[in-house]
């Protein structure tokens, strides 16, 4: 896993350079707004979710031009998600990826618009991704409408709101469901649209959706532990905000050791996943690593 890091960099630069032609400029009127949109999409983070799209494509022996646009488009809905999320109706936090959150920066309302606008240009970017022979741009849209909507990632934070300064905890299986809807959704749908623009066939399509639902939920696993481990400097986020809002986390259901037994779990499942896609997944083994071991 030496030269990861690299691939990471420079997966993330083609990520941004194409983030950075799609989204309207700083200056389109009205300005405020796309200010807003760049300040939040380019205030740094990892890029998990597109960089494991354009590896995706590869894995299938496609290439990852192809999945440029579902890349960025992903990105765009999950920017989208971290705006509203930190909203003081929602987790009211008011630090994100080491910078004030958008509704401090912004105000309130820009910062609804913005990630409003962000859910968007999602759609627009993601019709610009080429058709497969099995995959049409209407398949595409499909993928992450469902994965952004009601019974996903929406229905996870309504689920997660619900949940929060409860004296009881959720149940392990609850706690899934939550997260099964939000992080790992987001991410799964990411995995398959890359694997969709390289003409997956069906068999490896469901071979990769399983890698992405377990590492999705891995990554959960992981972030919980952070939250209680870590520091907001390191994180880049507010530390200890989940114990101090009572929230339902791995940890506070099983404990630390527990919940990282569970993460290194989810972790070989994704790496058994993989199998059939021999040594053209090899990117893909080493971010499950990387992502199990993070420190941020």
């Amino acid at each position: 896993m030496s030269d990861l890091t690299p691939y990471l960099k420079s997966r993330c630069k083609i990520v941004d350079q194409a983030l950075g032609k799609y989204l309207p400029t700083a200056r389109t009127r009205p300005a405020t707004v796309h200010d807003a949109m760049r300040y939040s999409i380019f205030a740094g983070g990892k890029r998990l979710r597109p960089i494991l799209c354009l590896a995706a494509a590869e894995a299938c022996d496609g290439n990852y031009e192809d999945a440029l646009a579902p890349a960025s488009a992903v990105e765009c809905i999950h920017t989208y998600s971290l705006i509203h999320d930190d909203l003081p109706c929602m987790d009211d936090d008011d630090l994100r990826r080491g910078k004030p959150t958008s509704h401090v920066k912004y105000g309130e309302g820009i910062a609804v618009l913005a990630g409003d606008a962000l859910l968007t240009i999602a759609f627009e970017i993601l019709a610009k991704t080429p058709a497969a022979k099995r995959y049409d741009v209407g398949t595409y849209v499909t993928e992450l409408a469902n994965c952004a909507g009601s019974r996903h990632l929406i229905g996870g934070q309504v689920l997660d709101l619900e949940g929060e300064g409860s004296d009881v905890l959720l149940s392990p299986t609850q706690l899934d469901y939550i997260h099964k809807s939000k992080t790992a959704a987001l991410l799964t749908s990411s995995i398959r649209l890359g694997a969709m623009t390289a003409n997956a066939t069906p068999k490896k399509l469901e071979a990769i959706s399983i890698y992405g639902q377990s590492l999705g939920l891995a990554f959960q696993v992981i972030d919980d532990i952070l939250d209680v481990t870590s520091t907001s400097e390191k994180l880049g986020k507010s530390a200890g905000k989940d114990e101090a809002t009572n929230k339902s986390t791995y940890p506070a259901l099983f404990g630390l050791e527990k919940s990282r037994r569970k993460a290194a779990q989810l972790t070989a499942k994704a790496h058994d996943a993989l199998k059939p896609f021999g040594k053209k997944a090899q990117r893909m083994h080493e971010i499950a690593d990387y992502l199990l071991d993070r420190d941020y």
